[in-house]
């Protein structure tokens, strides 16, 4: 089984940057891929963005060129660079682990970003 522990959430102004921290732990090498979502008050959670053990990504229309997703292997850790943020950026962001094994889906806690002046 894996758990999840994110980090880095908190409250920035716009234009400001934030970077979040996911540590995985426990079945680490079933993960294959890693990924952020988030959800907004009033809105289903939705994809920000996710990479592959294959060094894939992919991003959400609204995130990309601001946010970038990295990993470092070593810590077993999981990055989200955050540049740029909006207001609308404002939401509870999860830490998602996928892998090849039931139940193939592990999610953290979440921390919340919230982007106000």
């Amino acid at each position: 089984q894996v758990q999840l522990v994110e980090s880095g959430g908190g409250l920035v102004q716009p234009g400001g940057s934030l970077r979040l921290s996911c540590a995985a732990s426990g079945s680490i090498f079933s993960i294959y891929a890693m990924g952020w979502y988030r959800q907004a008050p009033g809105k289903q959670r939705e994809l920000a963005a996710r990479i592959t053990n294959n060094g894939s990504t992919n991003y959400a229309d609204s995130v990309k060129g601001r946010f970038a997703i990295s990993r470092d292997n070593a810590k077993n850790t999981v990055y989200l660079q955050m540049n740029s943020l909006k207001p609308e950026d404002t939401a509870v962001y999860f830490c998602n682990a996928e892998t090849l094994r039931a139940p193939r889906s592990f999610w953290g806690q979440g921390t919340p970003v919230t982007v106000s002046s």
